[in-house]
């Protein structure tokens, strides 16, 4: 996934304010043509035709004169002290804002130390302190930078249970005391994403970089990806059970483009994906289940394009396609039970051109001008 740099720079350049006699120059002429143009309505109101001629200066006219000129200075040092609090106001913000910055990144460095613990115990601690300085992050680019570090953790080197050496218990328990850590991440992320966007600690669409992870289980049902970029390239789902299940994909993009789906279970059962883009392209179903069972596709699009099915078993039983685009152009049933039945296209189109070794079964159902 390709980061935007202007997203990402969480340096804050220096408080920028204009000279402050520029400042009061423009607030004095700002004063006086609003002080004109009100008097011209006044005038204009009134309907007054000239002013009377005054032959002789009276005492009454004289002090007038003096009541207005104190009023002028009195006014003009309201407006400087306005301008001067303003100012100060800026710069106690800006104060403020730079000492929750640096009492973040001392708490962020201590959290990254942690999570280069030997002991799990102390890398568990650095994963929960890292979600926490998310949270309490003073801007939205130093969240980020603290997402981006628990998504750098999980694209760490990683062995699957299924490649471990037979009757090694020392890698078997650094690799429970790994898999505890990783699961972990997976689970803080997932609660995040559970929260409505309204919610201060919400982390919808923020981006969520998974390039090439290793998930040998892991709970995410009922996450919300809303928004930003979330990205499963080339993932690997090799066992364990990873739960997507009532997760919705809303706006934004989500690419699991080249993701390898070799086994284990991967359940997007009651899914919804409506809006954004679902990116399977060039996916690898080689093994295991995938389970769409329920999900509903409706509206965005949905792309399987080339995708292999060469194993194990994919069920989209009870799947509902309305509107949008769901497209298996060119993918490859070949080896694997794909499972169509009570699919229900409802609008929309569903794509199969190109596809090779799938017979479209007699269950599913077209309604409403779909096509398939």
């Amino acid at each position: 996934m390709t980061s935007n740099p202007a997203r990402r720079r969480a340096q804050r350049v220096g408080l920028r304010m204009w000279p402050v006699g520029a400042v009061l120059t423009l607030a004095f002429t700002a004063a006086i043509a609003v002080a004109a143009a009100v008097f011209a309505a006044g005038w204009d109101l009134l309907g007054a035709q000239s002013l009377q001629p005054e032959r002789r200066l009276t005492s009454s006219t004289l002090f007038d004169l003096v009541k207005l000129s104190f009023g002028a200075v009195a006014g003009a040092g309201a407006l400087v002290a306005l301008v001067v609090a303003y100012r100060r106001q800026r710069v106690d913000e800006d104060g403020a804002l730079r000492e929750a910055t640096r009492l973040h990144t001392e708490r962020f460095t201590t959290a990254v130390s942690q999570l280069g613990d030997d002991s799990a115990a102390v890398r568990l601690g650095g994963v929960h302190a890292l979600a926490g300085l998310a949270d309490d992050a003073p801007s939205r680019d130093l969240r980020q930078t603290c997402i981006d570090v628990l998504c750098a953790y999980l694209r760490l080197p990683y062995t699957a249970e299924t490649d471990l050496p037979d009757d090694d218990d020392a890698a078997r328990h650094a690799y429970l005391s790994l898999r505890e850590v990783r699961h972990t991440v997976i689970r803080l992320i997932r609660d995040h994403l559970r929260l409505s966007s309204e919610h201060p600690h919400s982390w919808q669409g923020q981006d969520l970089d998974f390039t090439g992870v290793v998930f040998d289980g892991g709970d995410i049902s009922g996450a919300v990806f809303s928004g930003g970029q979330v990205d499963f390239h080339g993932a690997r789902f090799s066992g364990g059970r990873v739960d997507f299940g009532d997760a919705v994909f809303s706006g934004g993009q989500v690419n699991f483009h080249g993701a390898r789906f070799s086994g284990g279970w991967v359940d997007f059962g009651g899914a919804v994906f409506s809006g954004g883009r679902v990116d399977f392209h060039g996916a690898r179903f080689s093994g295991g289940r995938v389970d769409f069972e329920g999900a509903v596709f409706g509206g965005g699009r949905v792309d399987f394009n080339g995708a292999r099915f060469n194993d194990g078993q994919v069920e989209f039983h009870a799947a509902r396609f309305n509107d949008g685009r769901v497209d298996f152009r060119g993918a490859r049933f070949n080896g694997a039970r794909v499972d169509f039945e009570g699919a229900v296209f409802n609008g929309g189109q569903v794509d199969f051109t190109g596809a090779s070794g799938v017979a479209l079964p007699q269950h599913m159902v077209l309604s409403g001008g779909g096509t398939a």
